[in-house]
């Protein structure tokens, strides 16, 4: 580990797994909601397991017992708390900043990789043996695979019969139950009730919002602030027609998911803790994905105190970020869709790459069955963009080359940028490719892959962000000075960008200057 990376490990990002149990207590004592979904806490006189913020009374330290995960916690017999609702807390930093095979392997079960394929198939991904993945993810988390697939099953399967009137056997299937004896065991193992109990104490509605038939309503929490309308914001502003909107603050756009397409809508909430997102599926089953997905879109699972340690006392960063309390660095639903935008918009401005973008939805998206408002199709899938003739795709013949090549690169699997990916592995694929350059690599990196310490250098707009501050400019001083901002250079990119005002940030309007151009050129 370099020495950037040693100072932010007191933060509460990383505590997790480098505090002991006595300090534990003392965040629990305290109900520091900062550790929620970082650890939780399971009482032995009472077989509960809470969140460190739960408001009960605090246990006595003997009775008291630490986990790294709820799946742990539900392992060991205890259920989860009806007051503090542990299961519903953000997830931790700490797997979306790890690049190990642990963090790739929870990234990867909270997409559904375990119900879509089982243990195997996820060892396999990893390039593990099945007892190598459990023994290593017990050492970590407390928990092998199953248990974590299992509780992330249980969080699905009470997400549904809150929020929905879909029948008790068809939510046991959906959540990836085998039988619905199973699903009504762990249901009550885990919570304490029934399911019916449950859905008759939701009563149809989410901690205030109605419901909708057919659409799953519920919250997505996050921890500390976020500034929720930039960041849809900076997402609505490069909304490609057909496949998204923004429109009075509220974003919406289409998924392309393993079942089938859904759509979702994500905007703020009548709560100070969450977004509000209402989600249309082909299949139920589908819903972890869809809410990793949107989660990993604005960047919900972040700790901005901790980010706030490191750019704050920053003379040129700590401004911006006091002027934009709780920014995020926005991800993306879908990285292949990210890296074909990415190679599409080179050269062009903002409204044209939208333009672009739409034709190539018009031509190759997969038309929704249901048109929902201005939501038509889904992006165009990588095997779709793979047969596409280069010379007709209405763009200058290298890049049409380029993004060919990168969607048959994607198709045929020969570049991964799936939640478990291996970054570096990712990174040093896509830059292999013809008309793919350093700059658009790390851009799919930071969006696409939700690296959060990524900085762009040789962006023009970052460029442009540090000569207005009389600071030197040039990619190399500026990458020199950004060493101090690891592991959060992702959010300062972001900051950078948005000290520009609207309409500014690499994306993929080209607005950038960098040596992917002299590939593209060459193709």
């Amino acid at each position: 580990m370099s020495e950037n990376r040693r100072h932010w490990v007191s933060s509460a990002t990383n505590m997790g797994s480098v505090m002991d149990d006595e300090q534990r207590y003392r965040a629990l004592h305290s109900r520091d909601s900062r550790f929620d979904g970082v650890f939780y806490t399971a009482v032995r006189t009472t077989g509960i397991y809470c969140r460190p913020s739960c408001p009960a009374i605090t246990p006595r330290r003997e009775n008291v017992h630490f986990y790294r995960s709820a799946a742990a916690a539900q392992e060991n017999g205890y259920r989860a708390c009806k007051r503090c609702r542990p299961d519903t807390v953000p997830g931790s930093p700490e797997w979306n900043l790890r690049a190990d095979v642990v963090g790739r392997a929870i990234r990867l079960i909270n997409d559904g990789a375990v119900d879509r394929g089982g243990v195997g198939a996820l060892a396999g991904a990893l390039g593990y043996s099945e007892r190598q993945l459990n023994r290593l993810l017990t050492t970590e988390v407390g928990a092998g695979p199953l248990a974590l697939a299992r509780a992330e099953r249980a969080h699905t399967a009470r997400v549904l019969v809150e929020t929905t009137d879909m029948p008790m056997a068809d939510t046991a299937f959906a959540s990836g139950f085998a039988s619905l004896r199973q699903f009504n065991e762990t249901m009550r193992a885990i919570y304490d009730r029934s399911p019916t109990e449950m859905r008759r104490a939701a009563k149809g509605r989410v901690d205030g919002e109605p419901t909708t038939p057919g659409t799953i309503t519920l919250r997505l929490p996050y921890r500390g602030h976020i500034d929720l309308a930039a960041t849809l914001a900076f997402l609505g502003e490069r909304a490609v027609p057909g496949v998204e909107e923004y429109t009075d603050g509220v974003y919406r756009r289409t998924l392309r998911l393993a079942h089938g397409p859904g759509v979702v809508e994500l905007g703020p909430s009548s709560g100070s803790t969450h977004v509000l997102c209402r989600l249309r599926l082909t299949r139920p089953r589908d819903l972890p994905g869809a809410v990793r997905r949107c989660r990993s879109l604005l960047d919900l699972d972040a700790d901005p105190e901790a980010v706030a340690e490191v750019l704050g006392p920053d003379p040129l960063l700590g401004p911006l970020l006091r002027r934009r309390p709780g920014a995020r660095a926005p991800g993306h639903t879908d990285p292949e869709e990210l890296t074909v935008r990415a190679v599409l918009g080179q050269q062009v401005s903002v409204r044209a790459a939208r333009t672009l973008a739409g034709r190539l939805v018009e031509r190759f998206g997969e038309p929704l069955e249901r048109p929902d408002g201005a939501l038509t199709h889904t992006f165009p899938s990588p095997q779709a963009l793979a047969a596409a003739d280069p010379a007709g795709l209405s763009i200058p013949l290298a890049r049409g080359r380029a993004l060919a090549g990168v969607a048959e690169a994607i198709a045929e699997g020969r570049v991964d940028l799936g939640p478990g990916c291996d970054r570096d592995e990712a990174e040093r694929g896509l830059v292999a490719l013809r008309g793919i350059g350093p700059w658009t690599a790390r851009y799919v990196r930071m969006r696409g892959l939700g690296d959060p310490d990524v900085f762009l250098e040789t962006d023009l707009g970052v460029r442009r962000s540090l000569e207005r501050a009389g600071v030197a400019a040039a990619p190399a001083a500026a990458a020199r000075r950004a060493r101090a901002w690891s592991p959060w250079r992702s959010y300062a990119t972001h900051l950078l960008w948005a000290s520009l005002g609207p309409g500014h940030g690499g994306d993929e309007e080209g607005r950038r200057c960098r040596p992917d151009l002299r590939h593209v050129n060459e193709g």
